[in-house]
């Protein structure tokens, strides 16, 4: 089948007693036994539940996995993951990664004996040189958040194999449509489904896709045993969201273009962040293992953090907030906002300036958005 007809079927016809053409909410906490040693394959909702299955099915189809665990938040999803490692590994991860990883990298995980270097992993030279023998896996993220950085993922995947260790990439900016990172030969893949794949702003949800059984079956343990699962009804409405996931990753990377290459000639801003363009270093890479650029982009101002809070504040249908991936177009400060856990040091080395803007890209107008922009950067 096609990804499309993927979202809108795998993990939907589970009824077998109305035939529902949705996937019910299967909302009970427990589930009764026909004697002591037999059930229906359900007991207890945070170690299975129907609705929630149903989501992991689709989201393994999507993605190409052999098996899914759907938690309940993109943070929960990653610490199940990094559950896998003991005190005493170390984790190679991007210097500019999405602020709730850093925290719980730097000041939660290393505090447990875990070891962290935090490179720029368009650089494989300092990639290469990162590596120690106690190197147990890196950590992709790619476009990364807030930079958009394209990381070449078969040979980031190459130099971990001959470590030894493990990959893992969070996908959650270009969602299972735009890339599939198992096909590159990815261990792990992560989401905050909060984002694409659900779409609509409603829900709060993660999770992890594997590529072997055996991976699959270690993350599943893990997120019963910590208690990570996401509620049957978050499951139940991300597999609605997940239903129109082509269509508005089409129509929303379709505005993001038309914004940055307004933005990008625009007098009052130094430079876009956004593959798309031609003019991004990695541009090429991402036509590769891409198959789109996504409607994520960020920019730095040229009037410092005084023009970045107006515009930030100044647009009237880009909402200042937290978050990405809805149907609506959001504008925030990452300093202040989705990396304010990292340290000014951090940032800095990161290049996350206090002149940078991110905007998550909606299904708005490309016109109206560009005129709201236009306003807001006016002198």
């Amino acid at each position: 089948m096609h990804f499309e007809t993927k979202c809108v079927h795998a993990g939907v016809h589970k009824d077998q007693q109305y035939h529902s053409v949705t996937t019910p909410i299967y909302s009970s906490s427990t589930f009764s036994w026909s004697d002591l040693e037999t059930n229906s394959g359900y007991d207890y909702t945070r170690s299975g539940n129907p609705t929630r299955k149903a989501l992991e099915e689709n989201l393994a189809a999507l993605e190409g996995g052999a098996g899914c665990s759907a938690t309940s938040s993109g943070m929960s999803a990653i610490h199940c993951v990094m559950s896998l490692f003991s005190p005493g590994d170390h984790i190679i991860a991007p210097t500019d990664v999405y602020g709730g990883t850093f925290r719980l990298f730097d000041r939660f995980l290393q505090q447990k004996g875990l070891n962290f270097s935090f490179v720029d992993m368009t650089d494989h030279a300092a990639l290469l040189a990162a590596f120690r023998p106690a190197t147990r896996c890196v950590w992709i993220e790619t476009p990364s958040n807030p930079l958009l950085k394209v990381i070449d993922l078969a040979a980031v995947v190459s130099m971990a194999q001959q470590h030894g260790a493990v990959t893992v990439c969070d996908n959650t900016f270009l969602s299972p449509y735009l890339q599939r990172p198992l096909e590159f030969g990815v261990d792990l893949v992560v989401h905050s489904t909060t984002k694409y794949i659900n779409g609509h702003s409603d829900v709060v949800g993660g999770c992890v896709v594997s590529r072997s059984s055996e991976h699959a079956t270690q993350v599943a343990w893990l997120c019963n045993a910590l208690g990570l699962a996401c509620s049957p009804f978050d499951a139940w409405l991300v597999l609605r969201g997940v239903k129109t996931l082509g269509c508005r990753m089409e129509a929303q990377q379709a505005n993001a273009m038309k914004v940055a290459r307004f933005l990008a000639a625009h007098p009052r801003i130094r430079h876009v962040f956004y593959p798309g363009l031609e003019s991004h270093p990695q541009h090429l890479l991402a036509r590769q293992q891409q198959r789109g650029f996504g409607a994520m982009l960020s920019f730095e101002v040229a009037g410092g953090r005084d023009l970045a809070e107006r515009v930030c504040v100044g647009t009237r249908l880009f909402d200042m907030a937290i978050s990405v991936g809805g149907i609506e177009s959001l504008i925030s400060f990452p300093a202040t906002m989705s990396h304010a856990s990292m340290s000014p040091a951090a940032r800095a080395a990161a290049g996350i300036t206090d002149s940078l803007v991110r905007v998550s890209v909606g299904l708005e107008h490309a016109d109206d958005l560009i005129a709201d922009l236009s306003a807001a950067l006016a002198p």
